[in-house]
């Protein structure tokens, strides 16, 4: 009798984990959620702890043991490079055999890998992540990744929530300098976050690492409300990310192994499937984009995780 195949998928971010536990038909059985699983935040010890307590959890819910497991696919912020995918693999094992856990094959990969496999089922496309930091990210017919951007807040990150609400906060402390613009997010800003002087600002910023991109939403409600320079950021942030993608879709063409004529697009992350100003403006900046199509993802990124899951285990690649 054939053994049933079960598989976990887990998409692991900055604020929240996400798993699910399929069967061999890719029906999702069960699901759980953890707290925040970015290794390059809380450490790989703590995140093991995290990944380690959703599988459980999905096993414990399904009724299975995790022994019945074939395989564990992860996504995780941060493990783009086989370096920290081995680091966290390894970390991960460390804990299961202290805790007396026998774990499948199990494998780290990107959240933009395990995305753009849920957002087209696996097949050819572009996902554009759009977060508090972002990333372009594709895959040809022949299943060969590319990427541009997701170089981090300090030279990358173009129309991301960090990038925005950077641009906010500049604005604002022209206008403190005495500069021409006004702009109303000097008092969005002030009232939400007491940001209403130089000193405070400088305070928060490099002594209590305020985070920048909480500014964002902020920087949306003042172009909801016509603020001018709230306008030009969501307006230049959208040209930024679309140019992005634009140097994606000209790179995949250079290979050669995209025939598609219309490439389908999909927009990702908090700021990328949230109805705003800014979405509104990215999906009318991306008709300059004539090659693409944009459209909603298949599945979100924790059900991709699960199609990478099933599809290693169908042709024996995955690797203890």
């Amino acid at each position: 009798m054939k053994k049933r195949t079960f598989v976990v998928g887990i998409d692991g971010g900055g604020t929240k984990t996400a798993a699910e536990l399929c069967n061999d038909r890719g029906e999702v059985m069960v699901t759980a959620q953890g707290g925040p699983s970015n290794f390059q935040v809380i450490g790989v010890a703590r995140t093991s702890e995290v990944l380690l307590r959703v599988v459980q959890s999905c096993c414990s819910k399904a009724g299975i043991p995790v022994t019945s497991l074939r395989a564990i696919v992860v996504g995780l912020t941060g493990a783009g490079r086989s370096s920290d995918q081995r680091t966290m693999k390894s970390g991960l094992r460390r804990l299961a055999k202290s805790s007396g856990v026998q774990l499948p094959r199990t494998v780290i990969q990107s959240d933009a890998t395990i995305a753009l496999e849920g957002a087209f089922s696996g097949e050819a496309g572009i996902i554009a992540i759009v977060g508090t930091g972002s990333i372009a990210f594709g895959k040809d017919e022949n299943g060969t990744l590319f990427r541009v951007g997701g170089w981090g807040r300090i030279i990358g990150d173009e129309g991301s929530g960090y990038s925005i609400g950077r641009e906010g906060l500049r604005a604002v402390a022209r206008e403190l300098d005495g500069g021409h613009l006004t702009t109303k997010l000097t008092k969005l800003f002030a009232r939400r976050f007491g940001l209403k002087s130089q000193k405070e600002i400088i305070h928060q910023l490099y002594q209590k690492n305020f985070d920048v991109a909480s500014l964002a939403p902020l920087v949306l409600r003042g172009a909801q409300e016509r603020d001018k320079v709230a306008l030009e950021i969501v307006k230049q942030s959208a040209n930024e990310l679309v140019s992005t993608i634009d140097v994606l879709i000209r790179k995949m063409k250079r290979s050669g192994e995209i025939s598609l004529r219309k490439i389908p697009l999909a927009f990702v992350g908090t700021l990328g499937i949230t109805e705003s100003v800014y979405l509104t403006a990215l999906r009318n900046d991306i008709r300059r984009l004539p090659s693409v199509v944009l459209r909603r993802p298949d599945w979100p990124p924790v059900h991709g995780a699960s199609l990478i899951a099933l599809s290693l285990v169908e042709k024996g690649l995955l690797n203890r």
